[in-house]
C-alpha cells in the first residue's frame, strides 16, 4: 500500500542501477524538501536512535482513524535527509489508519536500502518509522 509518490521513488530507483546514482537520487530528494523551522526542532520533535540529529514534526487533518497523516522532517546529514524525503513520499496524505497499516520495512526493501545503508543509518531510518508508527497510533486513540 504505497502512495503514488513513493511508486515514483520505486520507478526511479528500477532505473537507476548503479547505487551511487541512487545515494544521489536520495540526497536530491532531501534537497528538494522544505526546510523545517528552527524553531520546530526540540527535543519533543527529535528521532532518538539515529546517530544524526534528525527531527519529525507530525501534522494532522482531522481527528481519529481517518485524520490525514503528514509531516516535516529535518536533518543534519544529507542522506539522512533524503531518507526523510522518501519516507514522507510513503506517508504523506494517507490517513493515520492507513499509516498504521504500511508495512515501512517491506516497502523500503524495494528499494534496496536495507542492504546498501550502514547498519547506523538502518537503526536510524527504523527509529524514524517507529516514531511515525508512535504518532499514528495516538492519533487513532484519540490521544
Amino acid at each position: 500500500m504505497a502512495t503514488e509518490a513513493f511508486e515514483d521513488i520505486a520507478e526511479t530507483f528500477d532505473f537507476l542501477e548503479d547505487w551511487e546514482d541512487r545515494y544521489r537520487h536520495v540526497i536530491e530528494l532531501g534537497r528538494a524538501m522544505p526546510p523545517m523551522e528552527d524553531a520546530l526542532k526540540t527535543p519533543a520533535t527529535k528521532v532518538e536512535g539515529c546517530a544524526s540529529q534528525v527531527w519529525i514534526q507530525p501534522l494532522l487533518d482531522g481527528q481519529g482513524a481517518r485524520a490525514v497523516f503528514d509531516f516535516k522532517g529535518d536533518s543534519d546529514a544529507m542522506i539522512v535527509r533524503g531518507l526523510i524525503a522518501v519516507l514522507h513520499a510513503l506517508y504523506a496524505g494517507l490517513s493515520v489508519d492507513e499509516v498504521r497499516k504500511v508495512d515501512a520495512m517491506a516497502e523500503l526493501g524495494r528499494l534496496g536500502l536495507d542492504e546498501h545503508l550502514s547498519s547506523q543509518r538502518s537503526n536510524g531510518l527504523r527509529a524514524m518509522v517507529a516514531r511515525i508508527q508512535t504518532v499514528a497510533e495516538a492519533a487513532a486513540m484519540g490521544k
